[in-house]
Formats: structure tokens, C-alpha cells, sequence
């Protein structure tokens, strides 16, 4: 395609006011690329817990700023020291972009090189992001998809299943051991037991809706708990089946105000609760801490090597993402509803680009 044939203008879903709808309309298309820079032709993005913090001005991002960290589409245009994509690959969206390679996250263990605080930000959160017909993404933290999984998987995957993923490695379990997913049936929630399962583990899901608990038995749970019962009957039956220990390590999704404690309550002494939810304050009861030795981690987004074995993983275990599709950039109202409802199973996506919806390597280039 080259950036040639790219138009000087697209569609775009911004933020332009803090805690005001989205606008969508036309914008400038992003032609001007640095060395490192993709310009993607978007497929379909995806709507995150993280968007409405955006909106929220959490970040106190600058606006306007293009909505969506979630994305997926074909490469129009690269820069000029990008060599390990082409125009035509199709990729999933990376979110940061140009980190700088010289603090200590960069130096150190790859898979914690997404910590590098000194970068240009993240699209969708501080740059414009993948609800508009064009993103521009940096190829050092893009993954190109396997054949078998679509643009529709692949969107979610971008933060959701990264962001769980890494969640479920830092558990650092073995074969058989027991995890404990609380929000098991949210988007994050329905793909952390897919993947654990597909590390061997034993999962144990715990939510609080009939969706979310419908959801974790549709995903795979070997056990599915009512959070509704409360945390004393929720511990008994996680005790139940692990022989009175309690979860080898428990992921937290939930940003619910008790879910902490539920996810710290259910995980065996001595081990790992991994806080990945974001609401305002995270409580704990102190004899978790003290009493019990339950260590909490916080876990952000996955490294770039790891999204990529995540790619791999999904296709080589038939992965799915339960998805609520919408039609085109001016759905997004619609989908917003949908989510701010309560009653969304999973992720819901937008269908930017319908010409590329279903496409897989071999099928033609879009």
C-alpha cells in the first residue's frame, strides 16, 4: 500500500472533554512516521476498562485523544529501520511506543521492559489509538498474528489477554497446581482460565453475576464459586477442593470493593495474590499480610516476547475471546451502553474495516 496511498484524512472516535461522549469525526490520517513506526489499517479495536478511565481524565491525557489501546489490522506503511514487518503483515497493536532502551526496565529482564517509564505513552491512553481507520503503532512492541487466529481474537488480546497473561505466568505455578481467578468471567477474567488451562493448571473461578459465572463454566473452570455467597462459604468451598490449603495463587480482575480480600482469603498461606483490577483503593485485611504471609503483586501488561508466545499459545490451543461485535466507528455509543449496563459477556469490539474481517495470510492482501 505505502504511505502514499494512505489518505490525508480518516475516521476517528476521540476523546475531546473529559466526562463528556466520544466525538467522532474526521481527523488528519498519521503519515508521518518515525523510524521505528507502523501505520496500521485498523480491522477491529476493542473497548477496555482502561477507556473509561481515559475518559475520566485518570491520566490526564491531552486532548484530543483517539480512544481504543486495543487493536488489530494490516500494515499500510513502515518506517525506515523497521525489518521485521512488511506492508500487508497482519498484526496485533503494541501499546507503548518508543521507550528508551537505556533505563534499567530496558537493561533488564526483557519481561519487564514494559515498565520503562521514560517513553512516548501508550495509544489510546496518552497517544491516538486504534478507534480510527488508521493507528500508528511502534513495531518493536507489535507481534505479527499466527494464520488461525483472526483480527476479532486478536484486538482483545492486545491488553485484555496480555494483561491477564502475564498475570497467570507471574503465578509461577506448576501442572496440576490449583489458581484461583476472582472476576472470572469478565473479558480479562474468561481468558486467564484459557490460559491457565492450557499450562495445565487446575482453575477455580469466582464471580459475582450469573453472566460471569455462566461465562467461567463456558471458559473451562474446573470449579465455578458464587462470590454472592459470601467470603467465609466462597473459602470453604475453594478449601473443598484443595485438600483444606487454599489456591496455590490467586489472579484478582475484580475491581469490586471486597475482591481483594476474597482473592487474598481463598490462596493457600504463604502464597500469591496477583492484583491486577485498578479501582481507587485495594483492600486487604491486615491478618492476610501478617498472619497468613500472603504476598501481593501487582502486574501490569505483558512483555513483547511474551505477547508473542501468548499469539502462540492461542493458536496452538484453539483459544476464543468471547466478543460483543459492533459495525463500524459510529456503533461505539452503542457499545459503550452495552458495557456501562452490567450485563456484557466478555470483550466488545468494534469491526473498524469489514473488507478485513475473516482475512488470514494467503487470502489476499487488504
Amino acid at each position: 500500500m505505502g504511505i502514499e496511498s494512505v489518505p490525508e484524512k480518516m475516521l476517528a472516535c476521540q476523546v475531546v472533554e473529559y466526562n463528556a461522549p466520544y466525538k467522532i469525526h474526521q481527523v488528519p490520517t498519521p503519515r508521518d512516521l518515525g523510524p521505528y513506526d507502523m501505520l496500521v489499517k485498523t480491522a477491529v479495536a476493542s473497548l477496555c476498562h482502561t477507556d473509561g478511565m481515559v475518559s475520566a481524565g485518570v491520566f490526564k491525557t491531552k486532548l484530543p485523544c483517539t480512544a481504543s489501546h486495543e487493536g488489530s489490522g494490516t500494515i499500510a506503511a513502515v518506517g525506515s529501520s523497521v525489518t521485521d514487518f512488511k506492508e500487508g503483515d497482519r498484526v496485533m497493536c503494541g501499546l507503548m511506543r518508543n521507550q528508551c532502551g537505556i533505563c534499567a526496565d530496558c537493561q533488564g529482564p526483557e519481561n519487564y521492559s514494559q515498565y520503562c517509564a521514560n517513553n512516548d505513552g501508550a495509544i489510546g491512553v496518552n497517544l491516538d489509538g486504534a478507534f480510527a481507520d488508521y493507528v500508528r503503532i511502534d513495531s518493536r512492541t507489535a507481534a505479527k498474528l499466527p494464520d488461525s487466529v483472526s483480527f476479532e481474537t486478536a484486538a482483545p488480546l492486545a491488553c485484555a489477554g496480555c494483561t491477564v497473561w502475564r498475570g497467570v505466568l507471574q503465578a509461577d505455578l506448576k501442572a496440576k497446581e490449583w489458581l484461583a481467578i476472582v472476576g472470572s468471567g469478565g473479558g480479562l477474567g474468561h481468558l486467564g482460565i484459557q490460559f491457565a488451562k492450557a499450562l495445565g493448571l487446575q482453575v477455580i473461578g469466582i464471580d459475582a453475576r450469573d453472566e460471569g459465572l455462566e461465562l467461567s463454566r463456558t471458559a473451562g473452570a474446573d470449579v465455578v464459586i458464587d462470590a454472592r455467597k459470601g467470603n467465609e462459604a466462597v473459602v470453604a468451598e475453594v478449601h473443598k477442593v484443595t485438600n483444606g490449603a487454599g489456591a496455590d495463587a490467586t489472579v484478582n480482575v475484580s475491581d469490586a470493593k471486597s475482591a481483594a480480600a476474597t482473592a487474598c482469603a481463598v490462596t493457600k498461606m504463604h502464597g500469591v495474590m496477583l492484583q491486577i483490577a485498578q479501582p481507587d483503593e485495594v483492600s486487604i485485611p491486615f491478618v492476610e499480610l501478617i498472619f497468613r504471609d500472603i504476598r501481593v503483586h501487582g502486574s501490569l501488561i505483558c512483555s513483547p516476547t511474551e505477547a508473542r508466545r501468548m499469539l502462540a499459545v492461542v493458536a496452538e490451543h484453539h483459544i476464543s475471546v468471547k466478543t460483543n461485535a459492533f459495525n463500524g466507528l459510529h456503533e461505539i455509543p452503542k457499545l459503550i451502553e452495552l458495557a456501562h449496563g452490567g450485563k456484557m459477556q466478555g470483550k466488545g469490539i468494534v469491526v473498524v474495516d469489514e473488507g478485513q474481517r475473516g482475512v488470514r495470510k494467503g487470502e489476499g492482501r487488504v
